[in-house]
C-alpha cells in the first residue's frame, strides 16, 4: 500500500508575551535554532510550509503569513494549507517551540491516523492528559471540511477548529511534548540540551 502524501505546517508566530516578545524560531538549543529542530522532526514529510518570517533554512520550505498577521495558530494553519505545491493527504501541524519532538514522534502520529480510518487525525497527549493540537497530524480533507469562513479565521482557537474531528490520542514519550512558553522553560531545555 502506498504511503499517503504528507505536508507540514510549522507555526513560528505568536507574540511570545511570556518570553518578552522573543522570536522563538531563532532561539538556539543544542547548536540549532528551534526552527531547525522542527524542520529536522519533519524529515519524512514531503513538503513543508513555515508560517512566519522568511529566514535561511537547511531544507527548502515555503514561507507564508496569515492575513492579517497575529491571527493565532488556527489562522496560521489555514494560511499554510493554501501554500502546498501538491495537496497533501495528511497535514502535520507542529509548533516551533517543541524542540524535543523528533521524526519518530511524527511517525507515530502518522501511523495512528493511517492505521485506523475512523480517525480524522492524531494528536500528542502529554502526561497531564492535555491534547497538543499543535503537535498533530490531520486529514487534509477533514480540515477543509471544518474550515470556517475567512472572516472567522482570525483569533479562532485551534481547539475550536478541530473540535468536531475524531482524533486519536498518542501518548508522549518522556518529555517530548514540552514546549517553550517562559524563560524558565527555556532554561530547563537548555540544561537538557547541555547548553
Amino acid at each position: 500500500m502506498e504511503s499517503p502524501r504528507t505536508g507540514a505546517v510549522i507555526l513560528t508566530g505568536g507574540s511570545a508575551v511570556r518570553l518578552s516578545g522573543a522570536d522563538k524560531a531563532s532561539i538556539e538549543l543544542g547548536g540549532l535554532t528551534m526552527l531547525e529542530h522542527a524542520i529536522g522532526a519533519l524529515l519524512d514529510v514531503d513538503e513543508v510550509v513555515v508560517v512566519g518570517e522568511p529566514v535561511p533554512t537547511t531544507r527548502p520550505v515555503t514561507f507564508t503569513r496569515e492575513d492579517p498577521a497575529g491571527g493565532g495558530p488556527a489562522a496560521g494553519v489555514l494560511a499554510g494549507m493554501a501554500c502546498f505545491a501538491r495537496r497533501p493527504e495528511l497535514l502535520v501541524v507542529l509548533a516551533v517551540d517543541m524542540p524535543l519532538v523528533t521524526s519518530s514522534t511524527i511517525r507515530r502520529l502518522v501511523e495512528a491516523v493511517t492505521s485506523d480510518e475512523r480517525f480524522d487525525g492524531a494528536a500528542l497527549i502529554d502526561a497531564g492528559r492535555r491534547l497538543q493540537y499543535l503537535c498533530a497530524v490531520y486529514s487534509f480533507e477533514a480540515l477543509q471540511r471544518v474550515r470556517p469562513s475567512y472572516e472567522e479565521e482570525h483569533g479562532l482557537a485551534m481547539r475550536r477548529l478541530v473540535g468536531t474531528l475524531r482524533l486519536e490520542h498518542v501518548p508522549a514519550f518522556g518529555p517530548e511534548s514540552r514546549d517553550v512558553d517562559t524563560w524558565d522553560d527555556l532554561l530547563a531545555l537548555r540544561e537538557a540540551f547541555g547548553d
